[in-house]
């Protein structure tokens, strides 16, 4: 990264408040360090930009939010998780999302909303277009919206932004030109291209790189009680094996 000329940057995604708790946050700065990785900003690290965490940021997303109703891109859904399971067959073991029914695709009351909470937030994607771009990894993609993916939630119900917005913002806010992350999320770069376009913003190039897999090939997941970096430390692993794993 420094031989490069570029600043490496530490982000809490904390938006989430099931999930996210002080503790998780004093955790994640205490296993980066014992992996020997070091941030020039971010939290933790002192200095005017300090600490990154997504809960603090929320009138970024809240000025993003207001541009895109305001250019025709959204609309409220109102449509419960029991309604969309109802209407779609149940989601595989992947983190992308089954493609949405539409039910609430035709309204046009999304100006009359001067905040975001109550109701999910849609976007609409433009059916039939191909979203190219090229990964650093995986070459050339190609995604068709509204047949690859549907119209995506950018703003929940309870009032939280959702990670397609939320990223969007503070990559672009932040000067981002690279974004590394996993395979699994390689779709989710065709609906972020989307925004960006819409905020006439330039994204950035993407990366998605292999997913770490336990010895049977098996992704490694919270939802499959998967090890932690904590746990491999407490094994007796060092930094250095978990690094080359």
């Amino acid at each position: 990264m420094a031989q490069h000329g570029g600043t490496l940057i530490l982000r809490n995604e904390d938006l989430d408040p099931q999930r996210s708790r002080p503790e998780f946050a004093s955790a994640m700065i205490h296993d980066l360090r014992w992996l020997g990785l070091l941030w020039n900003e971010g939290p933790d690290c002192g200095g005017p930009h300090a600490p990154y965490a997504q809960s603090e940021r929320r009138s970024f997303y809240l000025g993003s939010w207001r541009k895109l109703r305001d250019s025709g891109v959204l609309y409220p859904c109102t449509c419960s998780r029991k309604d969309l399971a109802q209407a779609a067959s149940a989601p595989n073991d992947t983190d992308d999302e089954p493609l949405y029914p539409r039910t609430c695709r035709g309204r046009t009351d999304a100006s009359a909303f001067q905040h975001p909470a109550g109701v999910n937030w849609r976007f609409r994607v433009p059916d039939g277009e191909r979203l190219c771009f090229d990964d650093l990894r995986l070459g050339h993609q190609s995604f068709i919206a509204g047949r690859d993916f549907g119209d995506f939630i950018i703003w929940r119900r309870d009032d939280v932004p959702a990670y397609q917005l939320a990223v969007v913002v503070d990559d672009a806010e932040m000067e981002i030109t690279e974004v590394v992350r996993g395979a699994d999320l390689l779709k989710s770069a065709a609906r972020q291209i989307l925004i960006y376009r819409t905020l006439g913003i330039e994204p950035p190039q993407f990366y998605h790189c292999d997913l770490v897999r336990d010895e049977s090939g098996v992704r490694l997941a919270k939802r499959h009680d998967a090890l932690s970096v904590r746990r491999l430390r407490e094994s007796g692993w060092t930094s250095e094996q978990v690094v080359r794993a």
